[in-house]
């Protein structure tokens, strides 16, 4: 328990910017499981692999996590080499093996034109197929260096437009179902915008 903790909070701590975007993709992924009535055993492998699924970008040069212009060639394809780095840290815990995969696979894309192995469809494992939409709604919603947050319809507006070929089309409708309740979803994740509350999060009652 102490090591997931560790763990969890490393993976946000390394990039102020994306502090408590792991939490966040873990609830999505959460609620997009209960759309598809999952058992807690899976929704449990969803929740940590939520949590860990970008804990590879602690291998990746700051300089280049940090940068706000455009990547370079070389520099994107470090970026690109964050899931595997990332399973291949958690293969080293053993209560973790099921969630490797999830990390591995969670920047495939539905139409093999993702990485870091170009897996193509039915090839990407179910629930790696929901931490990749859970995942993209959180980068759209949030504010990066980069660039400002979208709106909500503008979010779903591009889940929808990618459905079929960057995310599993089932997926985004079910996760669509479930942004009904946004306002709601937007309270249970208040906490992770807010630096002080996250670090002091009771880990032990999350996990």
């Amino acid at each position: 328990m102490e090591t997931i903790e560790i763990l969890s909070l490393a993976v946000d701590a390394n990039d102020f910017y994306t502090q408590g975007h792991s939490d966040r993709v873990s609830y999505y992924s959460i609620e997009i499981g209960k759309a598809f009535d999952l058992d807690e055993k899976s929704l449990n492998t969803l929740r940590l692999a939520g949590i860990f699924h970008d804990i590879g970008k602690i291998g990746i040069n700051n300089d280049i996590l940090y940068k706000c212009d455009r990547l370079s060639r070389n520099e994107y394809i470090e970026i690109k080499s964050h899931p595997i780095k990332g399973a291949s840290i958690l293969s080293k815990v053993s209560m973790l093996d099921e969630i490797v995969p999830l990390v591995k696979y969670h920047h495939e894309r539905m139409d093999g034109k993702g990485y870091p192995f170009g897996l193509k469809g039915e090839d990407i494992p179910f629930m790696a197929r929901i931490i990749a939409v859970a995942d993209s709604f959180d980068a759209m919603t949030s504010d990066r260096k980069y660039r400002m947050k979208l709106k909500l319809s503008e979010a779903k507006k591009q889940l929808i437009i990618n459905s079929g070929t960057q995310f599993d089309s089932v997926v985004v409708e079910r996760f669509l179902s479930v942004l009904k309740n946004y306002d709601k979803m937007q309270k249970d994740v208040e906490y992770t915008y807010l630096e002080k509350n996250y670090f002091n999060y009771d880990w032990k009652n999350y996990i």
